[in-house]
């Protein structure tokens, strides 16, 4: 739930990514955070399913893994976010505790293409927001951890429309998926695994 624990941390990170964007860093050393909105968005989808077990590729410093495991936390489940970057990983682990969180997410550190075929849980929920080029292999490896009923979200769809548009395309050709492109900030590809 959104306590005043997690509402601050969220408001203190948010405050950092704007004046990291403000000050012109470069992608590679800002937080690259999902949109307010978007974090709104994951929290909404997660809190109503029960025991929702969450696995979430690319953790950053914790942000959207905020949004959803204050979701999580109503109805149980976890959040399992896997991040390579070891500053972000630090960050990541002090901004869940910030949050009272470390009950609800746990953090797998390593490349995502090592760390996930060894991870033997099954998810309700995947949510995607990786390096842009990396989308395609990734969806791939995170849907042997889905089971019929399980759904992508895949973040950026729309602002990076130029790499990913085959990403979305591809999930709209596929009969075992249903999937949809929300324009909500930068662009969400959902899909819901029928088989």
């Amino acid at each position: 739930m959104l306590d005043d624990r997690v509402r601050a941390v969220l408001a203190r990170l948010e405050r950092e990514d704007a004046e990291e964007r403000e000050r012109g860093l470069p992608p590679a050393e800002r937080s690259r955070q999902v949109a307010r909105t978007t974090g709104q968005a994951l929290f909404a989808f997660v809190a109503p399913q029960t025991d929702c077990e969450v696995l979430e590729i690319g953790g950053s410093r914790g942000y959207s893994t905020i949004w959803l495991a204050a979701g999580v936390r109503y109805f149980g489940g976890r959040v399992l976010s896997l991040e390579d970057d070891p500053a972000k990983i630090e960050a990541w682990r002090a901004n869940v505790a910030d949050a009272g969180l470390e009950d609800w997410a746990d953090l797998v550190e390593g490349d995502a293409f090592e760390t996930m075929p060894a991870i033997d849980d099954v998810f309700d929920v995947a949510f995607l927001d990786a390096e842009k080029d990396d989308y395609e292999k990734l969806f791939a490896l995170a849907r042997t951890k889905l089971e019929p009923g399980a759904v992508v979200i895949a973040d950026n769809v729309l602002s990076h429309e130029e790499t990913l548009g085959a990403y979305s395309r591809a999930r709209h050709e596929d009969a075992t998926l249903e999937s949809v492109t929300v324009p909500l900030d930068r662009g969400l590809e959902i899909s819901v695994v029928l088989r």
